[in-house]
């Protein structure tokens, strides 16, 4: 079981914003990803296709974060950071792993390979709890959140900005000569720590230099203190 939120739409407009979730579970679904890989395109093709699922942002929450380690082998990713290369080597060792590849698709915290065969995603209909988050000037947010259970764990409370529409001439490398699009990626995470259900941050705003003015959106969850996967509710 976990807690997802999120929120779409162009979020740095001058009015503030506020967001809420349902009380339902949703299933997050992160791709790790790069420019330099000739396997990553068909997997980003996929996550792409969620644009126009009916269970986008319901159901489904999908985040793409671009790993660094392809950057030496010929063309270096502009949305890469190594913080998310970290995070998947994070995960791999959480599974009794000590590689990671990509395209690697994690779905709820656990590894999940059956994109290829385009089965369904898991999904749940557990109730987890309320999370509500307002955006203000200069990208400050503030989240309350009020859970299913009476006594959780300590809990954080972690947001993604992400870019949508987005494109790359890729000149070297194994997708040289190719225009890579690319949709939800992960253009800046950030984590506070909720303090009796209340937590608040800032949030960069903007794509790197290198893309053009797309479409922003935020994705947020609630996560145990020092874990990657969403809360379970437990």
């Amino acid at each position: 079981m976990m807690v997802i939120w999120l929120a779409a739409g162009y979020i740095f407009a001058s009015e503030p914003k506020t967001f809420e979730s349902g009380d339902t579970q949703s299933s997050l679904i992160e791709l790790f990803t790069s420019e330099g890989c000739s396997s990553c395109p068909p997997a980003e093709k996929w996550l792409s296709a969620l644009k126009s699922s009916s269970d986008l942002w319901k159901k489904a929450v999908p985040v793409a974060f671009h790993v660094d380690y392809w950057d030496h082998l010929g063309w270096r990713d502009h949305f890469a950071k190594p913080e998310f290369t970290s995070r998947q080597h994070r995960y791999a060792a959480a599974w009794g792993g000590d590689s990671v590849y990509t395209p690697g698709f994690v779905v709820n915290g656990k590894e999940w390979r059956d994109w290829f065969g385009r089965n369904g995603m898991p999904t749940t209909s557990t109730k987890v709890g309320v999370l509500r988050v307002s955006l203000g000037d200069g990208g400050k947010l503030t989240a309350t959140f009020v859970p299913e259970t009476t006594q959780p764990r300590a809990l954080a409370f972690d947001v993604a900005l992400l870019g949508n529409d987005l494109e790359s001439d890729v000149k070297r490398g194994e997708n040289s000569g190719r225009k890579l699009l690319h949709d939800f990626v992960v253009l800046s995470l950030a984590d506070a720590p909720l303090n009796a259900g209340a937590a608040e941050l800032h949030l960069a705003s903007g794509p790197p230099k290198q893309s053009s003015s797309p479409r922003e959106a935020l994705a947020a969850w609630v996560t145990e203190r020092g874990q990657l996967e969403p809360w379970n509710g437990q």
